[in-house]
């Protein structure tokens, strides 16, 4: 694992670190080909250069975040900020369902929006998968 990852983890409370070391274990082992590391402050996940997962420490929660999860058409999901972006957020450990996490990841992987160049391109969002 990453180290600043595993460092940020490390910085939680108990339960939210059992949140995070289960979500970063989950993400490392499906997404096995994807870079990992600290983005604004938070664990990200990346193919191509491009975020498709990561988890962030809110106020009362642990937040997950696809970057391209409006478009897997999940219920479970929320729709998060202005772009593509779709949020699950966790209080305990035992709330996540791994098959619903290794689904969605593999949607993180098939389905993707450019956010790479999304300055590049003045905020318009262009779908690579």
């Amino acid at each position: 694992m990453n180290q600043e990852i595993n460092d940020y983890n490390d910085s939680q409370t108990s339960e939210d670190k059992k949140i995070c070391d289960l979500l970063s274990s989950e993400i490392n082992s499906f997404l096995h080909e994807a870079e990992s590391k600290i983005w604004h402050r938070h664990p990200v996940w990346f193919l191509d250069g491009n975020p498709v997962a990561g988890y962030s420490k809110l106020k009362d929660s642990v937040r997950l975040l696809f970057w391209s999860g409006q478009t897997f058409e999940e219920s479970e999901l929320q729709n998060e900020g202005s772009f593509k972006a779709a949020e699950k957020r966790y209080t305990n450990a035992e709330q996540i369902n791994i098959d619903d996490l290794k689904r969605w990841l593999e949607k993180a992987r098939n389905i993707q929006w450019d956010y790479k160049n999304i300055v590049k391109r003045k905020g318009v969002l262009i779908r690579l998968k």
